[in-house]
């Protein structure tokens, strides 16, 4: 248990000739709440798919929980929970068959995987909504259920990448909560979000992200220094601190 949850070394992911993600090297250790942040295009979701065994990397090394990716890939994802930026959920299933389904899945015994789906229903206050279909549910919804599926197989690392989008200030609540109870009892969380007073409030260690390299990484003290909020701290590290040029009609 003291090796840390993640370690990338000298990661690459070309796109034709885009270079998404550039000699990537980040180490996420074992039991922190871990925000990974950037700006739009910088690789956030390039690199959070690769670690989630969605896509291949061009170059460079992963090694999730102990285990080397791809050798490993089934391995480690026994031990993951994952919520992917798009809700990739089955639309014709409920949400307690989906998740029954999840836990299945996982190897979990048929009995269990549906005593936990109701638990968690009732968990992210989705109990009444036992008999409507996926199709049905808003986007906020979905993030629940999707989250809910993350946990039914009590993994030791989550991926989650902007798991609050489109969910509203009640719901995000709850999931926040419970986000740092699985924390608070030894889980690891990575997490992206494009929210920074989520990361600042939620996250212990964090790293920045810009053009596939790390140009800032530590705790949230460290990345704070010297700035009032981590969101001032972000815009100086990737260089979009200029003053925007006013229209006069806006005046």
């Amino acid at each position: 248990m003291s090796e840390p949850a993640i370690v990338v070394r000298d990661l690459r992911k070309t796109y034709d000739t885009k270079l998404a993600v550039d000699g990537l090297n980040l180490t996420v250790p074992r039991g922190s709440f871990f925000g990974f942040l950037g700006p739009n295009g910088a690789g956030k979701s390039t690199t959070i798919r690769m670690l989630m065994g969605l896509i291949p990397p061009t170059s460079g090394t992963i090694e999730v929980l102990g285990l080397q990716m791809p050798a490993d890939e089934t391995a480690i994802k026994q031990r993951i929970g994952l919520v992917p930026d798009e809700s990739l959920l089955f639309d014709r299933l409920t949400g307690f068959e989906f998740l029954e389904f999840v836990g299945r899945m996982y190897s979990l015994p048929r009995e269990l995987s549906r005593e936990r789906a109701g638990e968690l229903m009732e968990l992210f206050e989705l109990a009444n909504e036992k008999r409507t279909l996926i199709a049905e549910y808003s986007k906020g919804m979905r993030k629940r259920v999707a989250m809910a599926a993350s946990l039914i197989h009590k993994p030791e690392l989550y991926l989650m990448d902007e798991p609050f989008e489109g969910v509203d200030a009640v719901g995000a609540r709850l999931m926040k909560d419970i986000l740092l109870d699985l924390v608070k009892h030894g889980a690891t969380i990575f997490l992206t979000s494009h929210v920074l007073e989520v990361v600042e409030r939620l996250c212990d260690h964090a790293a920045i992200i810009n053009t596939g390299k790390i140009v800032a990484e530590g705790s949230m003290e460290e990345l704070r220094a010297g700035s009032a909020t981590l969101e001032d701290s972000f815009v100086r590290t990737v260089g979009a601190d200029h003053a925007y040029e006013r229209l006069d009609w806006l005046g």
